[in-house]
């Protein structure tokens, strides 16, 4: 049985891996900090969230905090392009709670629907939207907005703060805060409509 600090060291090495590959992808040479991650999912309403997405999990440091907080009735989907990542989180999190899919952000309202799902009350997103043409952004932005519930948000974080003008003109509430103790430094967004 490997110790927490082996898999954690793994899943660093893994991330890494793939952030050489395809930095513009991934987005950062290492997984988000903890303070990072407790800032996202403070923005989270746990009682009430039943149906929770998950865009560009990675190697599943939120991922785990996710599914550590959430319902036992909850699900969570989480949307992820690289099949290195896919494979892995599916093994490292046999939650029956967890659907793992192969596939773009941009696709969230037929991947929700795919499970019976018509909206997710939460979204929350770990994609270097800075790193993307802007047409898909405009794509991912507006079909979230879409298929999040009326009271429902999304959750995401940035290195810059360029993706703000975007969100403003889709979203009718934007709320950020800055998290210092992460590398880099961390823009983190609600945005519901």
């Amino acid at each position: 049985m490997l110790k927490k600090g082996n898999v954690r060291s793994n899943q660093v090495l893994l991330f890494a891996r793939n952030f050489l590959k395809n930095p513009r992808a991934v987005g950062s040479i290492i997984p988000s900090s903890p303070f990072l991650i407790r800032s996202m999912l403070a923005q989270v309403r746990w009682p009430e969230a039943r149906v929770l997405v998950e865009y560009g999990p990675g190697t599943g440091s939120v991922t785990r905090e996710i599914l550590a907080n959430m319902a036992p009735d909850a699900t969570l989907i989480s949307i992820e392009m690289n099949e290195e990542f896919v494979r892995n989180l599916t093994q490292r999190f046999p939650d029956p709670r967890l659907r793992v899919v192969r596939d773009s952000a941009a696709n969230v309202r037929d991947v929700l629907r795919r499970y019976g799902f018509e909206s997710a009350d939460y979204i929350l997103s770990s994609l270097p939207f800075a790193n993307m043409p802007v047409s898909l952004r405009g794509q991912i932005l507006w079909e979230t907005s879409q298929a999040i519930g009326p009271s429902g948000a999304l959750v995401l974080y940035q290195y810059s703060p360029r993706l703000e003008s975007t969100l403003g003109p889709i979203f009718e509430h934007v709320d950020r805060d800055l998290v210092l103790r992460n590398f880099p430094p961390a823009l983190c967004y609600r945005c519901s409509r």
